[in-house]
């Protein structure tokens, strides 16, 4: 294994034990989703696919 690929996976080690206090809270205390979160969270990934082909377009 090279140096750089020691180095990542040190840090996604350091990632995943800054994170887990968080994911058990949440495995424990779920937040429910409301009536309108679908819409907004379809409508903001169609927003991020339309600036992506916009990229793409812009570089052919």
């Amino acid at each position: 294994m090279d140096w750089m690929q020691i180095l990542a996976l040190a840090a996604c080690g350091m990632m995943l034990f800054a994170m887990w206090p968080m994911v058990k809270r949440w495995r424990e205390n779920p937040v429910e989703a409301q009536p309108g979160d679908w819409s907004t969270a379809m409508f903001l990934i169609g927003l991020v696919m339309l600036f992506v082909l916009l990229l793409i377009w812009s570089v052919q």
